[in-house]
């Protein structure tokens, strides 16, 4: 598999961390934990306060949404290049109590490409996917495997002229277990209230599930079992 040439960042001027009562390292492992396991944030909060961390669950909840876009941002500098054959489908998830859409693409490593949260399952929606995956890769896949959704042939004509647009049963079959994976994680919270939260929380499990797939130059001198809280480490310093 080829990896990015592109160098992690350097530390920023002013840390993202900056006026937060709580130091880094307990907002990380909230952050971190709440990512990885099938937790609420009022498990989280109780697990910190077993190790002397009194915090409201609210609070880890600002947490999540504040810090989980800037780790999955710090850590594209360091993420694997994406492979060249793309799986794409949609999946559902209820948001304020309203079905919402959830575009999600993986390669043939099983990294996620990218994921969106859209109102509406259109060729609008299935647009803006795509552009912004391949806006935020710089990558053009050559292959496209997707449902028989109507509204693919002319969006990928447009977007990826040169890819190979290939419908077949069961080829999706990949993303399906990742659909899957995703709405097991779901499960413990207590709904999903807002489409920019739950843009967040499945942008964070796509992170997290590339992060276990080891497709990041991140934590790497770490033992296995410790690679992904090493990881998180490498990022706060990053932030």
């Amino acid at each position: 598999m080829k990896l990015s040439n592109r160098r992690c960042p350097a530390l920023p001027p002013r840390s993202a961390f900056a006026g937060f009562r709580f130091p880094p390292e307990v907002i990380v492992v909230a952050v971190r934990w709440y990512l990885r396991y099938n937790l609420s944030y009022r498990d989280v909060e109780e697990l910190l306060l077993e190790r002397g961390v009194e915090v409201d669950h609210v609070t880890v909840f600002r947490w999540v949404q504040r810090f989980t876009q800037l780790l999955a941002d710090a850590a594209r500098f360091c993420r694997h290049a994406p492979g060249d054959r793309w799986f794409v489908d949609e999946t559902y998830v209820k948001v304020g109590g309203v079905w919402r859409y959830v575009y999600h693409a993986v390669d043939q490593y099983g990294q996620v490409i990218d994921v969106l949260v859209s109102v509406r399952r259109d060729a609008a929606a299935a647009r803006r996917f795509f552009r912004r995956a391949l806006v935020t890769l710089k990558v053009t896949p050559t292959e496209v495997v997707t449902d028989a959704a109507q509204v693919y042939p002319a969006v990928l004509d447009e977007l990826v002229p040169s890819a190979w647009h290939h419908v077949e049963r069961y080829a999706n079959n990949r993303i399906e277990a990742d659909h899957g994976q995703l709405k097991h994680r779901l499960r413990p919270m207590r709904g999903l209230h807002t489409d920019h939260s739950a843009q967040t929380i499945i942008t964070g499990h796509a992170f997290m599930q590339n992060l276990r797939r080891c497709h990041y130059e991140l934590g790497v001198d770490a033992p296995r079992g410790l690679r992904i809280a090493a990881a998180f480490t490498e990022l706060a310093a990053a932030i």
